[in-house]
């Protein structure tokens, strides 16, 4: 796929996907969206990478829906998501219920990172919170923005919000559609740590390469799968996947790889991240 509002880069195991429409605040479209989705499939299924950081173009991490695109809504008379009718579809298939527009992040099997550059509102900061890892720029701006403009909470923020920062607060944010900056998103613990704007994409790269050297592929990927399908189940389910996966990964290389790592006071030499772990 040619890519027009996205860039895609892979350097030292850490891919990064960069919506790129400066000159409209990245706002999103159903080409982004198209690309996004296709650059995903390509970082999830390279064994050379090991994080993947999503970040924006400019001075905007994704502004929401493009207004054109809006006032075409408008126009056509309803919702037109101006998408091909065949996508790309990272992270399907590893559960039912992560196999929906975004949702599909919960099945990928590498770790994403969104360094939030600027603001974020809509379906931007859907996209910023489908990820694991959130580190946003200091004083931007955040906002589910969804209400002023007669439309629902977008691709799951109503799921999300209530899990990550308690009902109380998600309410405040999706019933209102207030803008809120990033310092108070860090407070609100839907951020994990706000840095002056220089700083975020070396601090972002920093916690994807430590990821990268100290923790198995494996162990990356079966954890993100525990945590995202432990939302949908009950516990007695949750210590019983548990004890399978402990039987599977001690026989791993990897296992015994990072044993001997820690005795031996070295770092460790992990396997593929394609999940070829013989």
């Amino acid at each position: 796929m040619e890519l027009k509002a996205t860039r895609y880069a892979v350097e030292e195991r850490i891919a990064t996907i960069t919506l790129h429409r400066p000159e409209r605040m990245n706002a999103w479209t159903g080409r982004m969206h198209a690309e996004y989705r296709h650059c995903l499939e390509l970082a999830d299924r390279d064994a050379d990478v090991g994080v993947i950081v999503v970040t924006g173009a400019g001075r905007g991490f994704c502004v929401g829906g493009d207004s054109e695109a809006l006032q075409g809504h408008v126009t056509k008379g309803g919702y037109d998501p101006g998408t091909p009718a065949r996508l790309a579809q990272p992270g399907f298939g590893t559960s039912a219920e992560f196999d929906a527009s975004f949702a599909y992040h919960f099945g990928l099997s590498k770790p994403v990172i969104a360094a939030i550059n600027g603001p974020a509102a809509g379906v931007g900061l859907a996209l910023a919170c489908f990820a694991d890892i959130r580190l946003a720029a200091a004083g931007i701006k955040m906002t589910t923005a969804h209400g002023k403009l007669n439309l629902p909470a977008e691709y799951g923020l109503s799921w999300l919000l209530p899990r990550m920062i308690g009902l109380t607060r998600a309410n405040e944010l999706l019933l209102t559609s207030r803008p809120f900056l990033a310092e108070e998103a860090l407070a609100f613990g839907l951020v994990n740590a706000v840095h002056p704007v220089a700083d975020l994409l070396p601090q972002a790269y920093a916690f994807a390469a430590n990821l990268i050297a100290t923790v198995s592929p494996n162990s990356l990927r079966q954890t993100r799968w525990q945590i995202y399908r432990d939302l949908h189940r009950d516990v007695g389910a949750s210590v019983r996947d548990s004890e399978a996966l402990l039987t599977t990964m001690t026989q791993e290389r990897d296992y015994a790889e990072g044993v001997a790592a820690f005795v031996e006071k070295r770092k460790p030499s992990w396997g593929r991240s394609d999940g070829a772990n013989d």
